[in-house]
């Protein structure tokens, strides 16, 4: 078994019971999950936290299953003193403190049946966990099933998965932006971008930028302080196909001019979780179209981890750097760069 597939397999992914007896073997599901990047499609858990005051109206939620470390059932939440109002608490989990959000109260809506499920999540290179009141299911997705909700929930929601394909009336669950929502609920203490710190100014070629792609509000405003703290000329997009059309745009424009598109475009910084076209996918893309290969591919993306990093580079990204250290993201780019 590759350490991919083993850091596949230490995820605690429940299911519900009528599920199990369709599942295929585990070292199956394990390889299944593996090698979903290479095909733009993606595992959601869906969820649900509540209604309105009498509990009706309870919507689907969904989270990337690789952002899930494990489910279980909701423990005694120890309370801590001073804590934001939607803070539970914290848990003592086979000996890690792990901070708990009240994520019905978040959303705001109200658990009719109370908050009984735990969420244990990592990603941007922190574990927490999120209370929810029930676990529907796992579903296998492509991203080009989810479209772009910006501007929904105030920000709390990325996309909307389209469950049963481009029918009418399918089912809809809302992808939440866990980033901006913890970034929210616990605040960093220090600046996120800091130009004392970030270090020099990029030294980019008379006109170039760099094509930025990234599906979160809070994410897509981190990157733009950092770019503009590195003095670095950019185009920001909100997901892979966003990013990809431009770069299509751009090709046309240097080839009426006589140039390589290189000139204009001086490395690509991708999310891999976004609507319509992921991060994957885009780099894929980039890295076979003859026109762009000698363009540098950056993934930036929450989802850290061993399995994660080898996808990257089966896709044939430049460099990975996980979410969000201003530093180390200026830092990657001018090593992929200097190359």
């Amino acid at each position: 078994m590759s350490r991919a597939t083993r850091a596949a397999a230490n995820r605690s992914i429940v299911v519900p019971q009528t599920e199990m007896k369709h599942m295929k073997s585990v070292q199956q599901e394990v390889d299944e999950r593996s090698n979903l990047t290479n095909s733009n499609k993606f595992e959601l858990l869906l969820f649900r936290l509540g209604g309105d005051a009498n509990g009706e109206h309870s919507e689907l939620f969904g989270i990337n299953v690789f952002k899930i470390r494990e489910i279980v059932a909701m423990p005694e939440v120890t309370a801590v003193a001073g804590s934001s109002p939607h803070m539970l608490g914290v848990v003592n989990l086979r000996g890690q403190i792990i901070t708990v959000l009240d994520l019905p109260a978040i959303v705001g809506v109200i658990p009719k049946t109370g908050l009984n499920i735990m969420l244990v999540t990592e990603f941007a290179r922190t574990t927490q966990a999120f209370a929810v009141e029930s676990v529907d299911e796992i579903v296998r997705l492509d991203w080009s099933q989810v479209l772009t909700a910006e501007g929904t929930a105030g920000g709390k929601v990325t996309s909307i998965a389209r469950l049963d394909g481009d029918v009418n009336n399918t089912r809809l669950a809302q992808v939440l932006d866990v980033e901006t929502i913890l970034r929210e609920m616990v605040p960093n203490e220090g600046k996120d971008v800091d130009p004392e710190t970030i270090g020099p100014q990029l030294l980019l070629k008379p006109g170039a930028v760099i094509l930025a792609a990234d599906d979160s509000v809070v994410a897509r405003s981190l990157i733009e302080k950092g770019l503009t703290a590195m003095g670095a000329h950019f185009i920001m997009t909100k997901s892979g196909k966003e990013a990809w059309d431009r770069l299509q745009h751009i090709a046309d424009g240097a080839k009426a001019e006589g140039v390589p598109v290189e000139n204009k475009v001086a490395l690509v910084l991708t999310d891999l979780e976004m609507p319509e076209m992921d991060g994957f996918t885009l780099t894929r893309l980039i890295k076979q179209d003859a026109r762009f290969s000698k363009i540098p591919v950056v993934i930036h993306s929450s989802l850290s981890g061993k399995t994660n990093e080898d996808h990257v580079k089966g896709v044939g990204a430049d460099a990975y750097v996980a979410k969000f250290v201003a530093e180390d993201l200026a830092a990657t780019i001018r090593q992929v760069l200097a190359k």
